[in-house]
């Protein structure tokens, strides 16, 4: 969905919301780094750089392999078209596991606590995202006609996207930032992170909103998602407590 559409000397400008929230999530991103790390300049734009490629490029990519794979293939310049279009978290989460490791190696900074850093920014990224969800109609559960109920073609439908923003976005910015605020040891808030993420959106996947079209469930009423969130929590679980006694022993 686009914002507005103007032509000037023949070019088409259409900016959509999808672009919009990218770009506000990485102004928060720049913003956060900028104010609360101890990272140079040429540190944070690396990193900036690894991370924005990995959500781009790699984001788009698992999509295309595992969500919507038919339609690819019967138009495949659609799969350059990043902005008519969705990302995967899963894939785009693995890069940036991958691009912090690598740029701590290159720059000499502890991985776990540049893990913390990024988790601390990750669920304002899903906040902006669910809201562009909302914006599009889509990702949607049951006829509902009540407060900002979205409205399409077929009906009105049941917010799910608030409530996902509201759940993976705005609750754990409040957990991180203003009742944890510092993590106890390293890893913590990185680990923490996809505890928390992965259960929320099993419990999202399960009980308010149905499943990409194209793909459908599972046994009658497990997604996609449901199935690759249970091993993320448990070994992110394993890691936090691993994470924990590793650091209390140092003590």
């Amino acid at each position: 969905m686009t914002i507005f559409e103007i032509t000037v000397f023949g070019i088409t400008l259409a900016p959509s919301y999808y672009g919009l929230m990218y770009v506000l999530g990485f102004l928060y991103w720049v913003w956060y780094l900028k104010k609360h790390s101890s990272y140079s300049s040429s540190q944070q734009e690396s990193l900036f750089l690894y991370v924005f490629l990995g959500t781009i490029i790699w984001g788009r990519l698992w999509y295309v392999l595992f969500y919507n794979l038919n339609s690819y293939i019967a138009s495949p310049v659609d799969i350059i078209k990043v902005w008519d279009g969705w990302m995967s978290f899963h894939w785009w989460f693995l890069w940036v596991v991958i691009a912090l490791y690598l740029f701590s190696l290159k720059s000499k900074v502890r991985f776990w606590s540049l893990a913390d850093t990024i988790a601390m920014i990750i669920p304002v990224w899903l906040f902006f995202g669910r809201i562009w969800n909302y914006i599009n109609k889509e990702l949607l559960w049951f006829e509902y006609s009540g407060p900002l109920a979205v409205n399409t073609n077929s009906g009105s439908y049941f917010p799910s996207p608030l409530v996902e923003a509201l759940w993976e976005g705005l609750l754990i910015f409040v957990v991180f930032h203003y009742i944890l605020k510092k993590p106890r040891f390293s890893g913590q808030f990185a680990a923490l992170f996809l505890m928390l993420y992965g259960t929320i959106r099993t419990l999202v996947e399960l009980f308010i909103r149905t499943p990409d079209a194209q793909i459908g469930y599972y046994f009658w009423f497990i997604t996609q998602w449901s199935l690759l969130s249970a091993p993320m929590i448990l070994v992110w679980g394993v890691l936090y407590y691993y994470l924990q006694s590793k650091n209390f022993n140092a003590k």
